[in-house]
């Protein structure tokens, strides 16, 4: 690094651009459109208030800025050793493990905040959801069952909306579930194919992951079986929610793209896995929640 590029970083736009880069904020485009599909959905037909669009979206942003931040402090030792992982943010010495864990804290804390703001169930709610969300870093070390924990915790925000507006799981439960359940089929799928990358690593670190037990072309299957799932949690919902024919376009595409995702990542070629990862998975959140505003509000 540069001493230019050192004062940059030093200037408070830099600071915050390098905490954003820390937790990866443009990830947040994967859980929001199902946090906000099961708001809309619970509001029914009638568009929720700004105040509570406002506090979830608040809740959302501050929960994964504390789930990642703990994440990158909890896997800095490993990401300092893996050869894919070894320029983040905190191996590099671009930011202190002093700050990360103020980050954590600050962001833990504005999420708690919120969900009191919100109502007295979402507030009691946030300290499980909360030592899920950060707990989840740790699965790694002890079961290859962590994508599932992920997913858990992605699947969570759709009944977090639901509640957040309803103040309770109602007779209507069945809706947010799904909709959680085709997020953790989704979030574990993408995240077994991701962790293909680091396979061998994770066998030398004697780190869990689906992969690392069973095999990239194994876990490749697993990912496809996981993603079909999610296709049929979705046209569950769109039964159980009674929409119509736009939403079940939208399942399409999502479908189109989940199979082009697979498509481009084959067990002796994993080059092309970000592109998978980043591109599709993103175009799947927003097409899907697209889909279902556009039945919920017309």
């Amino acid at each position: 690094m540069t001493a230019a590029t050192e004062r940059r970083d030093r200037t408070l736009a830099g600071r915050v651009r390098a905490y954003l880069e820390l937790v990866r904020f443009s990830h947040t485009i994967f859980a929001l459109p199902f946090a906000l599909m099961a708001l809309f959905l619970a509001a029914e037909r009638d568009p929720p208030g700004a105040r509570t669009v406002l506090l979830v979206l608040a809740c959302l942003v501050a929960a994964r800025t504390a789930a990642m931040a703990y994440n990158r402090l909890a896997d800095r030792d490993s990401d300092a050793a893996n050869p894919r992982t070894r320029a983040r943010h905190l191996p590099a010495g671009l930011v202190s493990p002093r700050e990360v864990a103020l980050l954590v804290l600050l962001a833990s804390g504005a999420f708690v905040a919120a969900a009191w703001f919100l109502n007295r169930l979402a507030f009691i709610l946030s300290f499980p959801v909360l030592a899920l969300l950060l707990g989840y870093s740790h699965t790694k070390r002890f079961t290859a069952a962590s994508h599932f924990v992920l997913g858990l915790a992605l699947g969570l925000a759709p009944l977090g909306a639901w509640i957040a507006l309803r103040g309770a799981l109602d007779a209507s439960w069945r809706v947010p579930a799904l909709l959680g359940l085709a997020a953790l089929f989704w979030v574990a799928g993408f995240d077994i194919l991701y962790s293909c990358q680091d396979v061998d690593f994770d066998r030398g670190a004697r780190l869990r992951s689906i992969p690392a037990r069973f095999g990239v072309a194994r876990a490749l299957h697993l990912a496809r079986l996981l993603h079909a799932a999610m296709l049929v949690a979705l046209l569950a919902l769109g039964r159980e929610a009674a929409l119509g024919a736009v939403y079940g376009a939208g399942v399409a595409a999502c479908a189109a793209l989940l199979a082009w995702e697979h498509s481009l990542v084959k067990p002796h070629d994993l080059s092309r896995v970000n592109v998978a990862f980043f591109t599709a998975n993103g175009c799947v959140s927003l097409l899907l929640c697209a889909a279902t505003l556009i039945e919920v509000l017309r």
